[in-house]
């Protein structure tokens, strides 16, 4: 009987100890947009905005896009934990100063989980 009282203990302590550890939860890809400037041009059709973006996920990422007013990017996560980039996309011609040009960063991963990350520049003369 002294055995199994032992082996009783020794089970009910493994499980309290499982009960205690934190486990991962899932969840949605984190992002990050770091851009060149704040600002932007409007006046000539050669202005561009650059930056890089950086999205993590431990489960694996599915898909990445970028989006500045309208224009579009994505990328295949080709189910890599990380993806980074460098971007630069053309800024449309005609803006006026103290526009807000909306950047949005959004991201997939191979659970489904999703998770958008939105800023913006301003348009300056």
């Amino acid at each position: 009987m002294t055995a199994r009282r032992v082996a009783c203990g020794l089970w009910l302590a493994a499980s309290a100890s499982a009960c205690l550890s934190e486990r991962p939860r899932p969840a949605p890809p984190t992002l990050a947009i770091v851009l060149q400037a704040t600002t932007v041009h409007s006046t000539t059709p050669n202005d561009t905005l650059g930056g890089s973006v950086r999205v993590e996920d431990t489960a694996g990422l599915d898909s990445v896009w970028l989006q500045v007013d309208g224009s579009d990017a994505a990328a295949d996560g080709l189910l890599a934990p990380t993806y980074q980039s460098a971007f630069r996309v053309p800024i449309p011609q005609g803006l006026a100063a103290g526009t807000p040009v909306p950047v949005s960063l959004a991201a997939r991963d191979v659970v489904g989980f999703r998770s958008q990350l939105d800023t913006f520049v301003t348009v300056v003369p």
